[in-house]
Protein backbone atom coordinates (compact mmCIF):
# COMPACT_ATOMS: atom_id res chain seq x y z
CA UNK A 1 0.00 0.00 0.00
CA UNK A 2 1.00 3.64 -1.05
CA UNK A 3 1.32 6.56 1.70
CA UNK A 4 1.42 10.10 1.71
CA UNK A 5 2.14 12.35 3.92
CA UNK A 6 1.37 16.15 2.36
CA UNK A 7 1.14 14.77 -1.05
CA UNK A 8 4.16 12.84 -0.98
CA UNK A 9 4.84 9.41 -1.21
CA UNK A 10 6.46 7.55 2.43
CA UNK A 11 8.50 5.33 2.63
CA UNK A 12 8.85 2.43 4.87
CA UNK A 13 11.76 4.14 7.08
CA UNK A 14 11.52 7.46 5.35
CA UNK A 15 12.89 9.14 8.79
CA UNK A 16 12.80 12.79 8.05
CA UNK A 17 8.72 12.20 7.83
CA UNK A 18 8.60 9.74 11.21
CA UNK A 19 10.59 12.02 13.31
CA UNK A 20 8.69 15.43 12.58
CA UNK A 21 5.70 12.86 13.59
CA UNK A 22 7.15 11.82 16.36
CA UNK A 23 8.17 15.02 17.65
CA UNK A 24 4.56 16.22 17.35
CA UNK A 25 3.53 13.30 18.78
CA UNK A 26 5.38 13.84 21.74
CA UNK A 27 4.57 17.01 21.96
CA UNK A 28 0.64 16.52 22.26
CA UNK A 29 0.54 13.33 23.96
CA UNK A 30 3.17 14.14 26.69
CA UNK A 31 2.91 17.88 27.23
CA UNK A 32 0.54 20.13 25.48
CA UNK A 33 -2.60 18.35 24.06
CA UNK A 34 -4.69 21.88 24.18
CA UNK A 35 -2.64 22.52 21.15
CA UNK A 36 -4.83 20.77 19.51
CA UNK A 37 -7.99 20.68 21.58
CA UNK A 38 -7.23 16.86 22.36
CA UNK A 39 -9.19 15.42 24.82
CA UNK A 40 -6.96 13.27 27.06
CA UNK A 41 -7.55 10.77 30.04
CA UNK A 42 -6.19 10.68 33.11
CA UNK A 43 -4.44 7.92 32.11
CA UNK A 44 -2.66 9.50 29.14
CA UNK A 45 -4.77 7.68 26.38
CA UNK A 46 -6.21 9.28 23.34
CA UNK A 47 -8.73 8.45 20.64
CA UNK A 48 -6.70 7.97 17.30
CA UNK A 49 -9.44 9.17 15.21
CA UNK A 50 -9.73 12.84 17.37
CA UNK A 51 -6.20 13.20 16.96
CA UNK A 52 -5.82 12.61 13.54
CA UNK A 53 -8.74 14.99 13.00
CA UNK A 54 -7.56 17.91 15.28
CA UNK A 55 -4.10 17.40 14.43
CA UNK A 56 -5.69 18.03 10.20
CA UNK A 57 -7.86 20.91 11.27
CA UNK A 58 -5.30 23.05 13.54
CA UNK A 59 -2.06 21.79 12.94
CA UNK A 60 -2.22 20.76 9.28
CA UNK A 61 0.08 17.88 10.12
CA UNK A 62 -2.18 15.17 7.32
CA UNK A 63 -2.01 12.32 9.57
CA UNK A 64 -3.30 9.30 8.58
CA UNK A 65 -3.86 5.87 10.85
CA UNK A 66 -1.35 4.00 8.51
CA UNK A 67 1.71 6.92 9.34
CA UNK A 68 1.01 6.64 12.74
CA UNK A 69 1.39 2.89 13.15
CA UNK A 70 4.75 3.22 11.21
CA UNK A 71 5.77 5.97 12.90
CA UNK A 72 5.16 4.10 16.59
CA UNK A 73 6.69 0.47 15.12
CA UNK A 74 9.71 2.54 14.17
CA UNK A 75 10.52 4.68 16.92
CA UNK A 76 13.98 3.83 18.47
CA UNK A 77 12.89 5.04 21.64
CA UNK A 78 9.60 2.96 21.84
CA UNK A 79 7.98 6.33 23.12
CA UNK A 80 4.34 5.23 21.94
CA UNK A 81 1.84 2.77 22.55
CA UNK A 82 -1.36 1.96 20.29
CA UNK A 83 -4.25 0.07 22.60
CA UNK A 84 -5.02 -3.47 21.94
CA UNK A 85 -7.98 -2.44 19.63
CA UNK A 86 -6.14 0.25 17.58
CA UNK A 87 -8.19 3.15 18.91
CA UNK A 88 -6.55 4.92 21.62
CA UNK A 89 -2.51 6.11 21.82
CA UNK A 90 -0.37 7.36 24.60
CA UNK A 91 2.81 8.18 25.12
CA UNK A 92 5.02 6.08 27.53
CA UNK A 93 6.83 8.14 29.76
CA UNK A 94 7.77 11.54 30.01
CA UNK A 95 4.87 13.45 30.53
CA UNK A 96 4.98 17.19 31.83
CA UNK A 97 1.54 16.91 32.55
CA UNK A 98 -0.35 14.96 35.04
CA UNK A 99 -0.74 10.82 33.63
CA UNK A 100 -1.33 8.10 35.74
CA UNK A 101 0.22 5.58 33.82
CA UNK A 102 -0.72 2.95 36.04
CA UNK A 103 2.51 1.57 36.81
CA UNK A 104 3.25 -0.87 39.39
CA UNK A 105 6.06 -0.47 41.80
CA UNK A 106 8.87 -2.60 40.78
CA UNK A 107 12.65 -3.83 42.28
CA UNK A 108 15.15 -2.00 40.05
CA UNK A 109 18.46 -3.64 39.39
CA UNK A 110 21.36 -2.63 41.77
CA UNK A 111 22.21 0.11 39.78
CA UNK A 112 20.85 2.38 36.85
CA UNK A 113 22.17 4.97 34.93
CA UNK A 114 21.59 8.71 34.01
CA UNK A 115 22.87 10.11 31.20
CA UNK A 116 23.44 13.98 31.49
CA UNK A 117 25.14 16.69 30.48
CA UNK A 118 28.71 18.03 32.32
CA UNK A 119 27.37 22.00 32.51
CA UNK A 120 24.59 20.47 34.71
CA UNK A 121 27.05 18.51 37.27
CA UNK A 122 27.56 21.40 39.78
CA UNK A 123 23.48 21.54 40.04
CA UNK A 124 23.03 17.89 39.87
CA UNK A 125 25.80 17.38 43.17
CA UNK A 126 23.98 19.84 44.73
CA UNK A 127 20.62 19.19 44.85
CA UNK A 128 20.61 15.15 43.33
CA UNK A 129 18.39 14.94 40.47
CA UNK A 130 14.82 16.00 40.34
CA UNK A 131 12.32 15.71 37.30
CA UNK A 132 12.43 19.56 36.31
CA UNK A 133 9.38 20.09 34.16
CA UNK A 134 8.21 15.83 34.00
CA UNK A 135 6.51 13.78 36.25
CA UNK A 136 9.81 11.89 37.00
CA UNK A 137 13.27 11.48 37.29
CA UNK A 138 14.12 8.59 34.12
CA UNK A 139 16.78 6.10 34.29
CA UNK A 140 19.05 4.25 32.03
CA UNK A 141 18.90 -0.20 32.34
CA UNK A 142 22.57 0.47 30.99
CA UNK A 143 25.37 2.67 30.41
CA UNK A 144 24.84 2.95 27.21
CA UNK A 145 21.82 4.01 27.00
CA UNK A 146 22.38 7.00 29.41
CA UNK A 147 25.74 7.97 27.02
CA UNK A 148 23.17 8.46 24.48
CA UNK A 149 20.82 10.49 26.38
CA UNK A 150 23.54 12.76 27.74
CA UNK A 151 24.88 13.09 24.12
CA UNK A 152 21.52 15.29 23.52
CA UNK A 153 22.36 17.82 26.04
CA UNK A 154 25.99 18.52 25.28
CA UNK A 155 29.04 16.82 26.42
CA UNK A 156 27.72 13.93 27.92
CA UNK A 157 28.51 12.26 31.48
CA UNK A 158 26.83 8.86 32.96
CA UNK A 159 25.82 9.10 36.67
CA UNK A 160 25.29 5.90 38.62
CA UNK A 161 22.49 5.56 40.41
CA UNK A 162 22.28 2.99 43.49
CA UNK A 163 18.84 1.98 42.84
CA UNK A 164 18.55 -0.83 44.83
CA UNK A 165 19.40 0.83 48.04
CA UNK A 166 17.46 3.62 47.40
CA UNK A 167 14.50 1.04 47.18
CA UNK A 168 15.70 -0.69 50.35
CA UNK A 169 15.13 2.75 51.83
CA UNK A 170 11.52 3.59 50.48
CA UNK A 171 12.33 5.22 47.09
CA UNK A 172 9.58 3.36 44.32
CA UNK A 173 11.01 2.54 41.12
CA UNK A 174 8.39 2.20 38.19
CA UNK A 175 9.25 0.61 34.75
CA UNK A 176 7.54 2.22 31.94
CA UNK A 177 6.68 -0.10 28.47
CA UNK A 178 9.69 0.76 27.16
CA UNK A 179 11.60 -0.16 29.76
CA UNK A 180 12.86 3.47 31.38
CA UNK A 181 13.18 3.12 34.84
CA UNK A 182 11.23 5.97 36.37
CA UNK A 183 11.60 7.41 40.23
CA UNK A 184 10.50 10.73 42.16
CA UNK A 185 13.97 11.90 42.58
CA UNK A 186 17.52 11.09 42.98
CA UNK A 187 19.29 12.67 46.37
CA UNK A 188 22.66 13.25 45.93
CA UNK A 189 23.91 10.64 48.41
CA UNK A 190 22.68 7.81 45.78
CA UNK A 191 24.29 9.65 42.84
CA UNK A 192 28.36 8.26 41.86
CA UNK A 193 30.41 9.94 39.01
CA UNK A 194 31.58 7.79 36.34
CA UNK A 195 35.40 7.47 36.33
CA UNK A 196 36.93 7.90 33.91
Amino acid sequence: MIKYYRGKIVKNGSNDIHVKISKFLSLILRHSPGTIHLNIDKNGWVNIDELIANANKYKKMHLTIDLIKMTVETNDKQRFIISDDGKRIRANQGHSIQIDLELECKIPPDILYHGTADRFLDSIMKDGLKPMSRQYVHLSQNEETALTVGKRHGEPVVLYIMAKTMYEEGYKFYLSENKVWLVDNVPIKYIKLKKS
